[in-house]
């Protein structure tokens, strides 16, 4: 009988695998190279202002109160949410501002007010990308892809007869172009892609199934922020008898006859009956498993995009942003071109603007912002970064000046900027990758490594570098598809 398994990080794949296995029974150690819980998702304070310095976009709250309800715990003990009125704010260059409401019918009509595609076009598309959700969802969002059984069920066999549906071999744009004239609106949809760092000019349609997401179920808010989220998990984990070991970076994950055995710690070796790795999966095989072949189709596809972000405590308060905000690029071909092929970034790239002292009051002192600005940059491949970090800190606040009308000087208190090699150093991400292998090829988002190993017993993988994907609703989801095939 299964009696103790190891985590190998605290992102919010390793939490949600810590919480499983302990609703199994299991005696559950988590291993953390930081002094905090989170991965990704993380948080900052400085000088009054608290930040959310990772993922921002709260969507699918249900996977997380599954966790408590699992556990035979209330989730509302723990943590509170609600959901936005006002999803997203897109500014484009010729001063439209399209309001993303979270009643669809609302944003129905300003989609008809304010573009030259009508409503019924709206919902045509919504429709469609709701059909693509639910044809994958329990294929491949819910179930591994890599275990023969799972093929003989139902609803795989009904997936794989409608695959033509999901349109994998049309690109986002060809997709959004079958419902969407206005080129504003195209651009909107098409931002979606990087919802998992990939380009929605080259990545299959199939990725538009993001939208029903955020769209059809709505964003919400914690209310203390996303990293509530984790310390709830935490908590929770806890009361499940789960132990934390941070600062604690794993060495190796010890092996005997191909069977997964424990881990070494701080030179210590722990022996575990299993042992479930939430790192990066690139390098859990290049640092943690040696002498293990390495699946180099997989670990060698192209990499995902990356981020740079500025952190800024504002002084003055602006009635005309909300919480989530897109400040669109002139040229969006130009854009994704730099980042993806040119492996730069260009002078006019779409800025996204997250505010969350607008819903969380504490997280900025009386009269102030906290802005997280995100710009999508390439992953690292030898670059200036600090050329490129000095250059699009100017062109941000010449783009927020010029289309909100906003001048950010001497106004600026606090300041924190997060580059690639960041991301690289800090979670352990390959080339600063923030969501893995990119899904730019048109089965890349069916190739992401299985959630177990096929070459070491005992040994499985959760979080955004695996299957099925990037995200936060796919990082939960990675922890489900771990609890149905753990054995």
């Amino acid at each position: 009988m299964l009696k103790t398994c190891a985590v190998i990080g605290s992102g919010i794949g390793g939490l949600a695998a810590a919480i499983r296995l302990a609703a199994k029974g299991l005696k559950v150690d988590v291993f953390e190279t930081n002094t905090y819980p989170g991965g990704k998702l993380r948080e900052s304070y400085s000088g009054g202002f608290r930040f959310d310095t990772g993922p921002s976009v709260f969507t699918m709250p249900h996977l997380i109160d599954e966790l408590f309800t699992l556990s035979g715990k209330n989730p509302r003990d723990y943590f509170q949410y609600s959901r936005l009125d006002t999803a997203f704010k897109y500014f484009f260059e010729d001063r439209t501002c399209i309001h993303l409401y979270s009643d669809v019918e609302r944003f129905a009509q300003e989609v008809e007010e304010k573009t030259i595609d009508s409503k019924d076009d709206f919902y045509r598309f919504l429709r469609d990308v709701e059909d693509k959700y639910n044809l994958i969802n329990e294929v491949f969002i819910e179930n591994s892809l890599h275990l023969v059984r799972n093929y003989f069920t139902r609803r795989v066999a009904v997936g794989l007869a409608n695959f033509n549906k999901i349109d994998a071999f049309k690109t986002m744009e060809e997709g959004n172009r079958k419902f969407f004239r206005d080129p504003r609106l195209l651009q909107l949809f098409n931002k979606y892609a990087l919802y998992v760092g990939s380009n929605p000019l080259v990545a299959p349609a199939t990725l538009n199934l993001i939208p029903h997401l955020v769209v059809k179920n709505g964003t919400y808010v914690a209310e203390h922020g996303m990293y509530a989220i984790v310390k709830a998990l935490v908590k929770l984990a806890e009361d499940m008898g789960v132990t934390f070991h941070f600062n604690s970076f794993v060495e190796e994950i010890l092996m005997k006859d191909k069977n997964a055995i424990g881990v070494r710690v701080k030179g210590r070796e722990i022996n575990y009956d299993r042992i479930v790795s939430n790192m990066d999966v690139y390098y859990t095989y290049d640092k943690l498993l040696p002498g293990v072949k390495k699946p180099k189709r997989l670990l060698n596809q192209p990499k995902s995009s990356s981020i740079i972000s500025f952190y800024w405590g504002v002084q003055g308060v602006h009635p005309q942003l909300g919480m989530h905000n897109m400040l669109f690029a002139k040229n969006e071909r130009e854009e994704y071109d730099a980042v993806f092929s040119g492996n730069t970034i260009c002078d006019d790239p779409s800025v996204y603007i997250c505010i969350t002292s607008k819903q969380v009051p504490g997280d900025a002192p009386e009269g102030c912002e906290n802005w997280f600005i995100l710009v999508t940059a390439p992953n690292e491949q030898g670059q200036d970064w600090e050329e490129i970090v000095k250059r699009t800190r100017k062109n941000v606040l010449a783009k927020i000046n010029r289309m909100l009308s906003i001048s950010l000087d001497g106004r600026i208190l606090t300041e924190e900027i997060m580059t690639p090699p960041d991301v690289r150093t800090r979670y352990w991400s390959a080339f600063g990758a923030v969501f893995g292998n990119s899904s730019n090829s048109k089965m890349s988002a069916f190739l992401r490594h299985p959630n177990f190993s096929r070459q070491v017993k005992g040994l499985y993988f959760v979080g955004g570098s695996v299957h099925p994907g990037a995200g936060i609703p796919m990082c939960l989801n990675s922890a489900k598809i771990l609890d149905k095939i753990f054995k």
